[in-house]
């Protein structure tokens, strides 16, 4: 078998047999594809056929070896696991990148997700946001952002650049496209890691406000949360802290390693338990 990815007019005739059901047909495209990338979104934006749902669905199936080949290849751990990246958000956005190109389907047309984050930060720069208040309600009050209630387990949230097309996540997703968007734009916004329910922290004159980005960015100060009864020690604890980029990460692989289970996914979501293992 050649051992190089397929060319372009190999990739036209395999997707011309997309429906045939042959066995051995469908296993032979599997074995060309499995060779590239994994996403042939460029390449067949630029055919003049457009792919039926029913094709899209079977290539972006016979495409999930390659992605999984590409995962492992460009995962990159840092040397000493999640604590070394505690003050590394450009291998932390690097690592959430590779991620994000795994979880895309490989057909539809998209931004990679540094960009869709440059731009984000561009709209909301346009709009004359200017502090990390001013980030909230553009992104949450103004439901640039909305929180993913139907879909909650997709694995799609912990997709940062679906989430940003799509405009909506889960709470983790919401929050880390809030940080990381922030920090494009110089503002203070730090992840809070608490229990079951991520959320955010900004600052309004000294105060330490926590923001519930699911919520539509709802606002609660910190103090009176602390001084709830319904709040734990641990609970109060976590709401003190900032969690750094190595807890929020090892905190998105546990819930997507979680949505790719429920999905039935279950060869994806051994390969995610394998990249848990390189941040110990």
């Amino acid at each position: 078998m050649n051992a190089e990815s397929p060319a372009p007019e190999e990739l036209d005739a395999l997707l011309r047999l997309l429906d045939d059901e042959t066995p051995g047909i469908r296993e032979r495209i599997a074995e060309r594809l499995a060779l590239g990338s994994g996403d042939l979104s460029e390449w067949l934006a630029s055919r003049p056929r457009s792919l039926s749902k029913k094709e899209e669905r079977i290539l972006t199936g016979l495409l999930g070896p390659a992605r999984r080949r590409t995962l492992t290849r460009e995962w990159l751990a840092p040397s000493g696991g999640a604590a070394a990246l505690q003050e590394d958000w450009e291998t932390f956005e690097a690592l959430l990148r590779v991620l994000s190109d795994f979880l895309h389907d490989g057909v539809t047309l998209r931004q990679p997700l540094s960009d869709a984050l440059d731009l984000l930060a561009e709209e909301a720069a346009d709009e004359g946001v200017t502090t990390a208040n001013e980030l909230r309600v553009y992104l949450f009050e103004e439901k640039r952002l909305t929180a993913n209630q139907v879909e909650y387990h997709d694995p799609r949230n912990s997709d940062l650049a679906w989430s940003i097309a799509e405009g909506r996540s889960n709470p983790l997703g919401l929050c880390v496209i809030f940080m990381l968007t922030a920090r494009r734009l110089n503002l203070e916004v730090e992840g809070v890691n608490f229990p079951g329910h991520f959320m955010c922290r900004i600052f309004e004159d000294g105060f330490p406000i926590i923001v519930d980005c699911f919520g539509e960015g709802r606002l609660h100060l910190q103090a009176s949360l602390l001084e709830s009864p319904d709040l734990n020690r641990a609970q109060r604890q976590q709401l003190r802290l900032t969690a750094d980029p190595g807890t929020i990460l090892l905190r998105l692989l546990n819930n997507l390693d979680q949505a790719l289970a429920q999905a039935a996914r279950d060869e994806d979501a051994a390969l995610i338990e394998q990249l848990q293992a390189t941040l110990a």
